[in-house]
């Protein structure tokens, strides 16, 4: 895997919070930074916002460039103008999750230190980070929200790990929420997960370049543990028959060079000698170049953790009682990693809850990714959605004015 340390040279936009963030562990995080992006304008009544959610390795470029790979946004295809969230006629909010290496707070932001003798110095928080939760996440979101004057988003919406943020933000800040659209996701970690989260953090403990988690030390990065992370967590984003019409069981060419660093001809048993080894081997090695280890710890535990029934005695529905947001639950017929099943528990529990609530199973062949890539009937159900809940807000009259 490439050494190649992860540029931190790249000035996001932020907000500063001096007084910090009471976490779930008890510990006050101060101060706390969240790093974010926006497209399009808020209308005059402050009441057009949408926040979108990122997933376990995304950021707050939803839309442009992200400026460390050079590579689109990572939803680009949705948000925009004329795009199923309309950026002619929405806010749109992205930040970067509270425990990230984007911009926003996480282990690889710098802390003062004392030393026994009085001495004072900056370094990473790496492991020392606290501990954070889903509800962490949102905490710090809010704070952002906040600092734009909006009392209440339209709508919050995102997949996958960003599900479980939209969860959390209609269960906490009812009251701020108008519509939410949780994508792909579950209202609490399945044992599977969590047990594919520990693979994959063994595999970055297991680095001889961890370091126990102080790897700046010595100017280098758990590389090959985080990348095969990666790979690891990339396979259970794909689903069988994704894999089998992209890669089947093609060979590579023996004449083709490898990321492995043999020259052409020279495939042993241990090589990439299939197409798909050599697909997932980029995408390791692609990783570690703009994703921190220690936020990789971070967030997946953070994920481990989500329990919206936890405090209700196991009940799903309760974080929903009395809720007048309006609900769009959207899952993916291939998805094994956040299955229909789990779709339908938080459907079931919106309901028992009298929650507004509509579900979606998408047909795709494509896995947990499909929302991320070209899914038709996925952009028209989105925009399907929010367009009848601003009609039912009322935005398409005040839009109309002034956007």
């Amino acid at each position: 895997m490439d050494q190649t340390v992860i540029p931190s040279a790249v000035e996001h936009t932020r907000a500063v919070f001096p007084e910090g963030l009471a976490l779930d562990c008890g510990t006050v995080l101060a101060p706390v930074e969240i790093a974010y992006r926006t497209y399009g304008a808020l209308s005059p009544e402050r009441n057009n916002a949408i926040l979108i959610c990122h997933a376990l390795t995304g950021d707050q470029y939803v839309a442009e460039t992200q400026p460390v790979t050079g590579k689109p946004g990572w939803w680009g295809r949705m948000v925009g103008p004329g795009k199923p969230i309309d950026t002619d006629k929405f806010f749109v909010i992205c930040s970067n999750v509270l425990g990230g290496c984007m911009g926003s707070t996480g282990p690889r932001s710098l802390r003062t230190v004392t030393a026994g003798n009085g001495e004072s110095r900056e370094e990473p928080w790496g492991t020392d980070f606290p501990p954070i939760t889903i509800r962490d996440m949102v905490r710090a979101q809010r704070l952002l929200v906040k600092q734009f004057g909006i009392d209440r988003l339209f709508a919050v919406v995102g997949g996958s790990m960003g599900g479980m943020q939209v969860l959390e933000w209609a269960a906490t800040y009812p009251d701020m929420v108008f519509a939410a659209v949780p994508i792909a996701t579950a209202p609490f970690h399945s044992a599977q997960n969590i047990a594919f989260n520990e693979v994959s953090r063994q595999a970055i403990f297991a680095d001889p370049d961890w370091h126990g988690g102080r790897y700046w030390e010595t100017d280098a990065i758990p590389a090959r543990g985080l990348g095969v992370a990666r790979m690891m967590a990339h396979i259970t984003y794909l689903s069988e028959e994704a894999l089998t019409r992209k890669f089947g069981r093609r060979v590579r060419r023996c004449d083709e060079p490898t990321t492995g660093g043999n020259t052409p001809g020279a495939l042993s048993t241990f090589g990439e000698i299939f197409e798909v080894e050599s697909y997932l081997r980029h995408q390791g090695s692609s990783f570690v170049r703009r994703f921190d280890a220690n936020s990789y710890l971070t967030i997946t535990r953070a994920m481990d953790w989500m329990d919206l029934g936890m405090e209700h005695d196991g009940d799903c529905a309760g974080p929903f009682r009395e809720t007048r947001t309006r609900f769009c639950v959207i899952c993916f017929s291939s998805d094994w990693l956040f299955p229909t099943s789990q779709s339908r528990i938080i459907v079931q529990a919106l309901t028992r809850a009298a929650a507004n609530v509509s579900f979606v199973e998408i047909e795709s062949d494509k896995g947990h990714d499909a929302f991320l890539l070209d899914e038709p009937d996925f952009d028209r159900t989105i925009q399907g959605f929010l367009s009848g809940a601003a009609e039912h807000a009322g935005l398409f009259r005040q839009t109309s004015k002034g956007l």
